[in-house]
C-alpha cells in the first residue's frame, strides 16, 4: 500500500472534504480522490460515507484510522532521523520546460539558485511536447495548464494572463484592431502541435466570447520562434505574458486589444509520484513563485494589463 495514499486518507479525515484536504497537500482534488479510492479498494471496505455536501468516517474508518496515523507518524520520524544534519539543499534538478519560458526566464532563474546552492546540479529538457516522464528521464515539468491526470502530483505556480501580441511598426502598417472582429485582415502566427495549428482564437470581455478562425503564414511546434517571429513584426500571435515579459516591458510589442483577453492560463510543476517532490522542488516552486509574481506585478504596475472593474 502506497504511504502517499495514506497520507491522503488521513488528510481528508481531518478536514472531512477532499478539495480541502487535497490544498493542504499542494494537489488536485481528482489526485485526492483517486488516492482514496485506491486505499479502499485494497482494504475491500469503505473508510467514508459520502454525502452530498461532506464527508465522515465509516465504522471501519474509525477503527483503521488512528492506527495508520501512528504507523505513518513512526515512519516520518524515522524519515526526519535519516535527513537531521542535511539541511543543505542539494542534488541534481531533471526538469522539462516549454521553449520559450524555459530559454529566456526559467533557465536563468535556476542558475541563480545554483550559484545560491552549489550543491544543486542541472539537467533540463527544452520542448514544447508533453511530457513523458518515464521515457523522458525528467523528474519534474514546468508546463501551462492544469495537469488532466488524477495520479499526477504537482504545484500550481500561478495563473498567467494571455495577450494578444503585436510590434508597434506592425500595427502602423496594418492597423490596430479594437474587435476581435478587426482580426480578419491581419497575419496570425501559430503555434501548433502535430502538424495541428492552434488558429481558432478565443477573447472574453465581460462575459461576452468571441472566436475567431485566423489566417496567417507562419506556424511552428516551437513557441520560441512564434515568439521571435511576432517581436520582428511578422504578425499578431496569442502568447503568456511571462513568454513576452521581457518584450512587453521594453516596448517591442504591445498587448493589442486589451479588453479583449484570451482566456487565463496556468503554470503548473508537475511531477509523477509524491516521492519526486524533494527539498530542490520545493525550493524550485518556492522560487518560480516568486519570479513569477514579481514579472506580473511589474507588467501591471506598467499598464500592460487593463484595469480591472
Amino acid at each position: 500500500m502506497n504511504f502517499d495514499d495514506l497520507t491522503v486518507v488521513l488528510k481528508v479525515a481531518e478536514f472531512r472534504n477532499i478539495t480541502a484536504a487535497a490544498t493542504s497537500l499542494d494537489m488536485r482534488a481528482a489526485t485526492a480522490s483517486a488516492a482514496v479510492k485506491r486505499v479502499e479498494q485494497e482494504l475491500g471496505v469503505e473508510l467514508f460515507v459520502r454525502s452530498t455536501r461532506q464527508l465522515r468516517l465509516s465504522a471501519a474508518g474509525e477503527k483503521y484510522l488512528p492506527q495508520c496515523q501512528q504507523a505513518l507518524a513512526l515512519m516520518d520520524e524515522a524519515r526526519k532521523n535519516i535527513r537531521s544534519g542535511t539541511e543543505a539543499v542539494a542534488g541534481e534538478i531533471r526538469l522539462s520546460v516549454s521553449s520559450d519560458l524555459g530559454r529566456n526566464r526559467v533557465v536563468p532563474w535556476i542558475d541563480q539558485l545554483m550559484t545560491l546552492h552549489p550543491g544543486l546540479s542541472l539537467r533540463v529538457q527544452i520542448t514544447d511536447s508533453n511530457v513523458d516522464f518515464f521515457r523522458d528521464s525528467v523528474d519534474m515539468a514546468l508546463r501551462y495548464g492544469s495537469p488532466n491526470d488524477s495520479n499526477i502530483y504537482g504545484f500550481k505556480i500561478c495563473d498567467v494572463p494571455r495577450l494578444l501580441c503585436a510590434t508597434p511598426d506592425y500595427l502602423a502598417q496594418h492597423g490596430t484592431p479594437v474587435h476581435p472582429h478587426d482580426l480578419a485582415g491581419h497575419n496570425g502566427l501559430f503555434y501548433q502541435l502535430q502538424d495541428i495549428p492552434f488558429d481558432l482564437w478565443t477573447f472574453k470581455r465581460s462575459g461576452e466570447e468571441v472566436r475567431v478562425k485566423m489566417k496567417g503564414n507562419r506556424a511552428s511546434n516551437d513557441g520560441d520562434l512564434v515568439r521571435r517571429w511576432c517581436i520582428a513584426g511578422q504578425g499578431l500571435a496569442v502568447k503568456s505574458c511571462l513568454d513576452m515579459s521581457d518584450d512587453l516591458l521594453s516596448g517591442r510589442v504591445m498587448n493589442v486589444m486589451p479588453d479583449y483577453a484570451p482566456p487565463v492560463s496556468e503554470l503548473w510543476l508537475i511531477c509523477p509520484t509524491r516521492q519526486s517532490i524533494t527539498p530542490a522542488m520545493r525550493m524550485l516552486r518556492d522560487h518560480l513563485k516568486q519570479r513569477c509574481q514579481d514579472l506580473i506585478n511589474a507588467m501591471t504596475a506598467r499598464g500592460i494589463f487593463p484595469r480591472s472593474d
